[in-house]
């Protein structure tokens, strides 16, 4: 059986993985479904200086703790930025490193760096004006959708209210701070994106072009499945995203 650590995307708890790791559990498999600190039933730890070490730190300390090896950690959205951190630290546990409508994150890079100025100019916004500061509030749905991008494909209103009732605001910093890699993860380490809002075909087309969200995939360690859904695959298609994981060991 599989060993599977999976870390949510931005505003969202572990609680989001509940159906799926329900179901991967009950054929037989460990699932680790980790709350990052401030996010979801930890949202009381919330603090100013909560950042991205704090979310590396958080899964590391969690696959030490517990002592997991052959890892397949898994990375949604956002936190595609915490698992390479992750994998640059604990490489010897990972026997699989997969991004869930994610991507790598170059060294040196905060994940606010990498949106598009109008999404950089909207997160900035919600910070200022409900954030206190330093909080980024979960945007509203045509937000997520027109300036971040997020497609909302397969979320109908129960599952709209479900992740609304469960989000939490992020720390800003978790978005600002620089990716910081040692280069300890070795470039053989496998690697897999689960595309799911782009198809495949245009994910190809961007790793060829040499776009800077994709030119990394195109190492030979990389491997591709497609999920076709929105970009909250554990929301709107959990049963297959459980299957498709659960053929990840075949």
């Amino acid at each position: 059986m599989t060993t599977y650590v999976l870390v949510p995307g931005a505003w969202l708890g572990g609680w989001a993985w509940e159906p799926v790791a329900d179901q991967l559990r009950g054929q037989g498999h460990e699932v680790h479904a980790v709350t990052l600190t401030g996010l979801g039933d930890r949202s009381h730890q919330a603090t100013p200086q909560v950042d991205l070490d704090t979310y590396i730190a958080d899964v590391v300390h969690l696959v030490e703790g517990e002592d997991l090896h052959d890892v397949v950690l898994v990375g949604h959205s956002y936190a595609g930025h915490v698992v390479t951190g992750v994998a640059d630290q604990i490489p010897d546990r990972i026997a699989l490193l997969a991004f869930l409508d994610a991507g790598p994150s170059p060294d040196g890079m905060a994940f606010m760096d990498l949106q598009p100025p109008e999404a950089r100019e909207l997160i900035e916004g919600l910070v200022q004006g409900a954030g206190d500061g330093w909080m980024i509030p979960m945007p509203s749905w045509e937000e997520l959708e027109g300036v971040l991008g997020a497609s909302l494909e397969g979320l109908g209103p129960e599952e709209r209210a479900r992740m609304r009732a469960g989000a939490s605001s992020q720390p800003v910093r978790t978005w600002t701070q620089p990716l910081s890699l040692k280069g300890s993860a070795p470039e053989e380490l496998p690697k897999l994106l689960i595309s799911c809002s782009i198809p495949l075909g245009q994910v190809r087309e961007m790793i060829d072009s040499g776009h800077p969200w994709f030119a990394a995939l195109a190492g030979p360690s990389w491997s591709f499945l497609e999920l076709s859904t929105g970009h909250w695959p554990m929301f709107s298609v959990p049963d297959a995203l459980a299957s498709l994981l659960a053929g990840l060991d075949d």
